[in-house]
């Protein structure tokens, strides 16, 4: 399993949060460990699931990402 940071922008709210939380927990294979404005740290569980494919799902929620290092 790996831990994947994301810096997100666009967001300022909880309504933020649980969106970008909801983005993240409906994509299988992925497991959310926290989520707060401006960033989220998630656990890869299925090793096909890319960080690309996590920015891609949250920059299509309306909330433009990058995989911090």
């Amino acid at each position: 399993m790996s831990t994947v940071n994301l810096r997100i922008e666009n967001m300022h709210c909880g309504a933020c949060v649980r969106r970008v939380t909801q983005t993240l927990n409906s994509i299988s294979g992925v497991e959310v460990d926290e989520v707060q404005i401006g960033a989220a740290r998630v656990h890869l569980t299925d090793s096909m699931i890319s960080p690309e494919t996590l920015v891609a799902a949250v920059a299509k929620a309306g909330y433009p990402a990058h995989i911090e290092l």
